[in-house]
């Protein structure tokens, strides 16, 4: 269990909404791309460097996708670069459309991030009681994909062990991946009544329904969430001054760099990289006592 792990279930997806608000809301390539590093930083220290090297081949195509289709459909701006088919193609819009794939890689970072340290644990504690159906929809949700992508793999394999769909052509491949959704399909409904029938056999969302929970709020709790507020408060304060304004049309603005804004930049910069600093933070110490034994 990492150091995010074993924090209060109520602690990281206040965290999460006030970095994606910011990140959303706020048209900065500075905040973006703050955003994307502490987001990408994040999912490194909880997935691996492996599953970050591929999902760059993801991440890769579909920044440079978003930031040359944008001009197709936008053109605003006073630099145009040149013309097709007599639209003007312009910096700007290009500008723009890779400050929207920044945000958009961020936004994912961060999801993805967060899809790994809520767990269907910490959801229904967080809603069982509240909202026990929208607790139990979440937290299978959560437990669906990666159980989706076994069983395809599964049935994948079980496949080409009997020699079925052998050859290497397309219209082969294709069929074989047609005959694999079908099977999950199937053997997804039949997983999801299964599960309901259980929880309504164990009495889930009847009133005076308990179920056991081994979470508490610490120390570390209040403080980590005491500094993220402050680290918000201070880039907060600094959007409602205008501090961080920035304009890609009709002409791209010059960068605010003042005293303030660079406070607002530092703030919101310590505020992405918190939960990786605290992750490397408890490797640092596993390692160091690792070393005196």
């Amino acid at each position: 269990m990492n150091a995010i792990d074993r924090l209060h279930p109520t602690v990281m997806p206040v965290y999460f909404l006030a970095i994606l608000l910011v990140a959303m809301f706020v048209s900065n390539p500075v905040i973006s791309l703050l955003a994307l590093l502490g987001g990408f930083l994040f999912c490194m220290t909880q997935c691996g460097l492996r599953e970050m090297r591929a999902e760059l081949k993801f991440y890769i195509p579909l920044f440079l996708l978003m930031a040359l289709t944008n001009p197709l459909f936008s053109h605003n701006g006073v630099t145009p670069l040149f013309f097709m088919n007599g639209n003007a193609v312009t910096l700007e819009a290009i500008t723009y459309g890779a400050a929207i794939a920044l945000m958009v890689l961020a936004v994912l970072s961060w999801g993805k991030g967060f899809g790994r340290v809520m767990t269907s644990d910490k959801l229904v504690y967080l809603f069982g009681k509240a909202a026990p159906q929208l607790a139990l929809m979440l937290s299978m949700s959560l437990r669906y994909i990666p159980m989706l992508r076994r069983q395809a793999k599964q049935i994948s394999r079980a496949q080409k062990v009997a020699g079925m769909y052998s050859t290497e052509s397309y219209f082969d491949r294709l069929r074989s991946t047609f005959r694999v959704i079908s099977a999950l399909i199937g053997w997804s409904l039949e997983q999801a009544v299964e599960t309901s029938r259980a929880m309504r056999a164990r009495g889930y969302g009847l009133k005076g329904h308990t179920s056991y929970s081994n979470y508490h709020f610490r120390r570390t709790d209040a403080l980590l969430l005491t500094l993220a507020a402050i680290l918000l408060a201070v880039v907060l304060v600094g959007i409602g001054m205008g501090a961080v304004d920035f304009a890609y049309y009709p002409a791209i603005s010059a960068l605010p760099h003042t005293a303030l804004s660079v406070a607002v930049y530092t703030a919101f910069g310590c505020l992405s990289l918190l939960p990786s600093c605290i992750e490397l933070g408890e490797q640092i110490r596993w390692n160091y006592y690792r070393s005196k034994i």
